[in-house]
């Protein structure tokens, strides 16, 4: 059997959401306009900036107008503008995972990409970083034009389905196998494998880390700041959630 090792991108291994790096490409690109940020989407990300608003809350609305921007669009106008943030913004991560990727590389694991990101996004970062295979959100088309339809892989039941998927695909062995995540989409993901690693985790995951006694006893956790990488004990899960990591 094979070891596998399955990436979250999004706050894992990108340091953003790659959907806001497209989403300014498409507003530069003028398919978006501007006053669509304006009205619609800049209060939430002051409010975020701020840490006065939720980051999920700037996401998802960043998340809606792109379903709608793109209904309609030809499937190879968003194959292009995301190969475009890939090359221009695909150097934008974390350290530490890129070099856990580079050592699962070397070690002759299979590395995978689960991802919300839209597919498109999500294949070229894979491919960038050499990845064995990937899922991310499917924004569905017709006769390869939008049709504002989307099958979701943020949420943890979806990619908990797609991780299966892998593992029967490429019969992987879970138990010596690794999942890093930053979300509580990441929750059934980092429970299934025998070394899970909670990346820059996110309060709910924190949260939902506490209530499963036999995951948080098995668990990494990782923070990177600035040029510093944090391996931290149990004992400072407490510690971490307070001091605004």
């Amino acid at each position: 059997m094979e070891i596998g090792a399955f990436f979250d991108i999004d706050g894992t291994l990108y340091r953003e959401g790659m959907i806001t790096a497209i989403f300014k490409k498409l507003i530069k690109s003028e398919i978006i306009s501007k006053e669509i940020w304006y009205k619609e989407v800049r209060e939430k990300y002051r409010n975020w900036e701020k840490r006065v608003g939720n980051y999920d809350d700037y996401l998802l609305k960043i998340a809606e107008i792109y379903i709608d921007t793109i209904k309609g669009l030809h499937r190879t106008q968003i194959e292009f503008i995301a190969k475009k943030v890939i090359e221009q913004k695909g150097d934008k991560v974390y350290q530490y995972t890129r070099d856990r990727i580079k050592w699962h590389l070397e070690e002759g694991h299979k590395v995978f990409t689960i991802s919300g990101s839209p597919i498109e996004l999500v294949r070229e970062m894979s491919a960038k970083y050499n990845v064995t295979d990937y899922f991310g959100s499917v924004y569905m088309t017709k006769d390869d034009i939008y049709t504002g339809e989307v099958e979701p892989m943020w949420d943890s039941k979806n990619k908990k389905l797609a991780l299966e998927k892998l593992v029967n695909q490429y019969n992987i062995d879970l138990q010596n196998s690794y999942a890093y995540g930053d979300t509580a989409g990441d929750f059934d993901m980092l429970k299934l494998v025998g070394n899970p690693v909670a990346m820059n985790a996110t309060k709910e995951l924190l949260h939902l880390l506490r209530e499963d006694k036999e995951l948080v006893d098995n668990i990494k956790i990782i923070v990177e700041r600035k040029d510093m990488i944090y391996h931290l004990g149990l004992d400072c899960l407490e510690c971490k959630e307070n001091m605004g990591f």
